[in-house]
């Protein structure tokens, strides 16, 4: 049995990341987009998952998160809740299904609650779509925010580059924050910012702050499992840490369960009815 693996299986909510923030515990996130994945990343003691539209690149390989559907993110969503007892699961509202009005954004996400179970969504934007986030609240749906670099908009940036570099955008996430920590998100993702930066919010702000390429001065960090497993192929941004080689680990796995399998040595005798 693991080291990592936690006794503790009390359920982690909304109020938890905030009470972490307030006793200065770090947070710890990661992805998920399945059962089995999700399962050992709930049993190792991770206190949130999130399961992003970040899967449009991971699990369908598309080049953008742009292109996944509610119905795909539902289905994602309720693979890892079946799979999770003790992490609180955040589900990612997809591009096209929170922008077009609030109404719309509400029918949206209560589809997503009911249909999935997960503990929280998260919506990209600040001011922009303040009046959204406000309404989801209203209605009991728990809301992390997400600042900085934010995939959706990837058009519109022009890239996955740092953002927040210059004083004017730097200000407007600063501000942005503070609108969403005052509307009651329960805490935000700043996404590729300096670093400068996002100790500034997250000092400015009561709810916690969870960080990706944004420093070490967040409440909390979080990584696409599938990169810092080593599953990835080719991305290695400055902010990633790889903690394992899993391509490597199963592809020596695959190449030797074909030569035994080519030898004839699988199944072996003890191995068969």
């Amino acid at each position: 049995m693991s080291k990592y693996l936690f006794t503790d299986t009390k359920k982690i909510t909304t109020q938890k990341f905030i009470e972490l923030k307030k006793q200065g515990e770090k947070i710890t996130m990661l992805t998920a987009y399945d059962y089995t994945t999700a399962s050992i990343i709930d049993q190792a003691g991770i206190e949130g998952i999130l399961v992003g539209d970040s899967a449009s690149n991971v699990m369908a390989g598309n080049s953008t998160t742009l292109p996944i559907t509610v119905d795909e993110m539902i289905y994602h969503a309720r693979c890892v809740v079946n799979g999770v007892k003790r992490a609180l699961v955040v589900c990612d509202m997809p591009f096209g299904s929170y922008q077009i009005g609030k109404e719309d954004a509400l029918r949206n996400a209560i589809r997503i609650m009911k249909e999935t179970g997960a503990d929280a969504l998260k919506l990209e934007g600040g001011e922009e779509i303040l009046p959204t986030i406000k309404g989801l609240i209203a209605a009991g749906i728990p809301v992390m925010g997400h600042l900085g670099l934010t995939p959706q908009s990837v058009h519109q940036f022009g890239g996955y580059g740092l953002r927040a570099k210059q004083e004017e955008e730097a200000n407007k996430l600063l501000q942005d924050a503070k609108l969403l920590a005052d509307a009651g998100c329960f805490a935000i993702v700043l996404e590729k910012i300096p670093a400068l930066l996002a100790e500034c919010v997250s000092k400015s702000i009561d709810c916690p702050t969870i960080g990706i390429g944004a420093g070490n001065a967040t409440d909390g960090q979080i990584l696409v499992s599938a990169d810092m497993l080593g599953l990835t192929q080719g991305f290695r941004p400055k902010f990633l840490r790889q903690y394992a080689n899993l391509s490597e680990i199963m592809t020596d796995a695959i190449g030797s369960y074909i030569l035994d399998t080519k030898e004839g040595t699988f199944p072996s005798a003890a191995e068969s009815y």
